[in-house]
This record gives structure tokens, C-alpha cells and sequence, in this order.
């Protein structure tokens, strides 16, 4: 289906599945597509229990307005959007308009369009545009790992007290374990759980739920 928790068997996997509410047809169908018009970029989305995690951490906060930091072909963005009310907002932060135009179909039959306001642009400019305020109840930030330092900062000031933060691939495919890994990507995450383990701003658990996913709480 999508890309699924690691470190678990196939078949710890397949059972954890089986025992979580089902997935609709709509995200069957865009992790489907997506496979077939991005095969080399279909890890990046996430995979549907963190996205059942994500729809029901929305719901249980009450979140009206959220934050998304890389949208990709819109599963993540679908699974947040659907926890908000009907009047709720997610601000959608991505670069591509190949991909979000996968997004944009799929928001429709979600019938969660009415809620998403995209914005194409570099995340960090999208972000430090918005008033310096809290802003949001919930962000989620899955985008490019050497920028997650710049993106928490400009996104944790933007949240209000009590809103929560979670933050994809904190494990970097268990390569965060191996000094031989010295890439950009895997040294970006490095640094970003250094820096959101010593901000006193937030309190935070690393969960491994897919490649690793950090909730953090705004004190």
C-alpha cells in the first residue's frame, strides 16, 4: 500500500494493520498512483497508520488550524485535513506543482479541498511571511532533512501553548546509528533531534511509528 513502520516484520506489520481502522479507497488509490507517476519519490509518503496516528491526533486536539511543511502527492495533507472541523484550515507548504497536482485531485475526492489553502514556495519563505504570533494548533514538517532546524524555528514560535509539533524520518532509515552516514540528509536529522531534545520551548518523545516521527508538545 505506502511505504509502512520500520523495524517491524512483514507480519507484525501485516497484524498491526489488520487491527487499525481501515483505509478508504481514496488514499488506496493515491498511494497507488503515486507509485506509478513517482517511483523513485513513493517512500516519501507516509504510510497509512501514521496517517490513521495523524487524523486522530488532529481530532483529539481540537485543532482548527495546521500547519503542513511538505506536501508531496497529498496523503499526509488528506489525513490531517479530514481530523479538522469543517471550517478548519491547513496551510500547505510545498514546491512542486508536478506532485501537488496529484494533491489537488485527490483533496476533491477527499472532499477535503475546502480546508487546504496550498502555497508553492519555499517552505522557509511561506513561513516567515506569516505574522509572528501563534498562529497554529498542529504542525507537520516531512520536507527536505537539511532544512528541519530552519523550519522548527520558524514554525514553534507559531504554535500556541499546548499545540503540538510532529516531524517525520527522525530515524533517517536507522542510519542516525551509523557514523559512516555523513550525507546532508542524514547529518540534517542528526542536528534537528539534537536541537528539538535541548529546546526548552517543547517536550518531546521520538515514536516509531514509520522512518520515526517526533511529537513534540509547545509548553
Amino acid at each position: 500500500m505506502t511505504r509502512s513502520s520500520e523495524n517491524l516484520s512483514p507480519e507484525l506489520h501485516e497484524y498491526l494493520v489488520a487491527h487499525s481502522s481501515p483505509v478508504d479507497e481514496v488514499l488506496v488509490d493515491l498511494a497507488a498512483e503515486t507509485r506509478r507517476l513517482f517511483p523513485a519519490s513513493a517512500g516519501m509518503q507516509i504510510g497509512p497508520e501514521q496517517g490513521l496516528f495523524m487524523t486522530a491526533l488532529t481530532r483529539l486536539m481540537g485543532a482548527r488550524d495546521v500547519v503542513e511543511v511538505g506536501t508531496f502527492t497529498g496523503y499526509s495533507s488528506i489525513c490531517l485535513a479530514r481530523g479538522l472541523p469543517s471550517d478548519g484550515t491547513l496551510l500547505a507548504c510545498d514546491v512542486s506543482e508536478e506532485w501537488t497536482s496529484v494533491a489537488r485531485r485527490y483533496w476533491q475526492r477527499a472532499g477535503v479541498a475546502d480546508r487546504i489553502d496550498l502555497r508553492i514556495a519555499p517552505a522557509i519563505e511561506t513561513l516567515r511571511a506569516l505574522p509572528e504570533e501563534p498562529l497554529f494548533d498542529l504542525a507537520f514538517i516531512d520536507a527536505d532533512k537539511e532544512g528541519y532546524v530552519g523550519y522548527w524555528e520558524a514554525v514553534v514560535p507559531r504554535v500556541r501553548s499546548g499545540g503540538a509539533l510532529l516531524v517525520d524520518n527522525v530515524f533517517s532509515h536507522n542510519r542516525v546509528l551509523d557514523p559512516a552516514q555523513t550525507s546532508p540528509a542524514v547529518q540534517g536529522i542528526r542536528d534537528f533531534n539534537a536541537h528539538a531534545l535541548a529546546d526548552e520551548r517543547t517536550e518531546t518523545v521520538l515514536l516509531p511509528i514509520g522512518d520515526g516521527l517526533t511529537l513534540a508538545r509547545k509548553r
